[in-house]
């Protein structure tokens, strides 16, 4: 289902609270393109997160996401996972095309080098977690297979790690998946069984009634504003 970009953001781009800036840093094979998002007054180092979209790109939604996590007093990273194809194009079809063009190992090799960058950040503190939506969900669970240095991950309806790869992760997991979200859903228990004989700090939350991309609040067919802000909420905390 489609969604639409003509919903306004939650928190506009020339927010006063805020410091937005394009970056750009070093990734597997090329340079990485992102949307770095910094409280404008910040009491010390932040925590930081990396924002990982959907499988339409690096857009103004996610861009909205990034500006979220940053009032929440976090260093946000929107990283455009699409660098390597010349960037997440306007043409939403295009951006779907293009991420199942995309290798995956240099994907999960980029997400690490996301994390090296925020590590090393001056704004930072050394810590970074990472929420991703979506496609962006399974690459968080991918990411946290292959990172010992993720401090967290929150995976929203993403495809699930392989349960032979749930030993190599140390960091902390949140799970949030929409109840009506049949096909992502069918992975969980395999996940939670592994997770859980692995000894994994982790948290599964199911929303009753909201489906895939509930988070997306362009997409008036799937957002669940209740869950949306549950789940919010509880990844916030989460981080803190």
């Amino acid at each position: 289902l489609a969604a639409s970009p003509a919903q306004a953001a939650l928190v506009a781009a020339d927010d006063p609270k805020i410091k937005a800036s394009d970056v750009t840093f070093p990734g597997s094979g090329g340079d990485l393109k992102g949307y770095l998002v910094l409280p404008a007054e910040a009491a010390g180092k932040l925590g930081a997160v990396i924002v990982i979209h959907e499988n339409r790109g690096l857009n103004e939604h996610i861009k909205d996401v990034a500006r979220r996590m940053a009032l929440e007093g976090f260093a946000a990273l929107a990283v455009d996972f699409l660098s390597p194809k010349g960037g997440t194009p306007a043409d939403e079809e295009a951006a779907r095309k293009l991420i199942g063009e995309l290798d995956p190992a240099q994907t999960v090799a980029n997400s690490a080098a996301a994390v090296a960058f925020l590590k090393a950040h001056e704004a930072a503190n050394g810590k970074v977690g990472a929420v991703g939506f979506c496609w962006g969900g399974g690459q968080v669970n991918a990411l946290a297979v292959n990172s010992a240095d993720l401090n967290g991950g929150v995976a929203y309806y993403g495809r699930q790690a392989d349960a032979a790869d749930v030993p190599k992760i140390t960091a902390p997991l949140m799970l949030h998946y929409g109840g009506l979200d049949e096909r992502i859903n069918a992975g969980i228990p395999a996940y939670e069984a592994a997770l859980k004989a692995a000894g994994k700090a982790y948290e599964v939350h199911i929303y009753d009634g909201a489906n895939h991309a509930f988070n997306n609040d362009t997409s008036e067919a799937r957002y669940n504003k209740a869950a949306a802000d549950l789940a919010w909420s509880r990844t916030v905390a989460f981080f803190k």
